[in-house]
């Protein structure tokens, strides 16, 4: 039976640079001869990718309360977690998301001001005992974030997403919300300046890594 593999999450505010760092960390595993799993929030499965559609991109979503947003993004994590997620830790992989159950902690627990404990309910439900390894927050202010966004959508690579059109208010409080569960989560969560050069970001997310890899695998 193969060694359980290991659960890294990225996690920061829109235009922080996850995707990125992702690619070039599965990249780095990769030639080490890892066995990687790459995937995201919301989406990564069918149904998670139409659950997805329906939180970002429809007309409808204008009108979506924050309790149908929890449910839904609980719902798009719970199909992720049983149909992939699990499979590829029982393998021996090594996952890397975009996103996981922290983004709801954050999104919709702090900025949306929902119920912590009932965020907390919802969280543990949908993912059972699936739990990170190690987290990276991107830490970046919002309102660099703001000029990243806009600038990506004036770059050709699509309009905002309804998430990505919130004010700055909600990402001030986002971007509180990440800093404080660092705090809470300091053994798992690990937060990076992302204002730094995308290579510097890169060699200390590898470093990190390296470092739980050697200690875990």
């Amino acid at each position: 039976m193969a060694q359980r593999g290991f659960f890294i999450t990225f996690e920061g505010s829109e235009g922080c640079g996850k995707t990125t760092q992702i690619q070039r960390l599965a990249s780095r595993l990769e030639r080490e001869n890892h066995k990687v799993l790459v995937t995201r929030e919301p989406g990564g499965t069918d149904i998670g990718e139409e659950i997805k559609h329906l939180l970002q991109f429809s007309r409808v979503g204008a009108t979506m309360t924050a309790e149908t947003e929890l449910l839904l993004f609980a719902a798009s994590r719970a199909q992720l977690v049983r149909e992939r997620v699990e499979p590829a830790l029982r393998e021996g992989a090594i996952v890397l998301s975009d996103r996981f159950l922290d983004s709801t902690t954050v999104y919709q627990g702090v900025a949306r001001r929902l119920d912590a404990a009932a965020v907390k309910m919802m969280n543990d439900f949908a993912v059972g005992g699936c739990r990170p390894d190690l987290t990276f927050v991107l830490d970046l202010d919002p309102r660099l974030a703001r000029e990243r966004m806009l600038c990506r959508t004036r770059s050709g690579k699509g309009p905002a997403d309804r998430m990505e059109q919130q004010p700055l208010d909600f990402y001030d409080a986002v971007r509180d919300g990440y800093l404080a569960l660092a705090a809470a989560e300091s053994a798992r969560v690990r937060v990076i300046e992302a204002s730094h050069p995308i290579e510097a970001i890169e060699d200390e997310v590898w470093r990190t890594v390296g470092e739980r890899l050697s200690s875990s695998l």
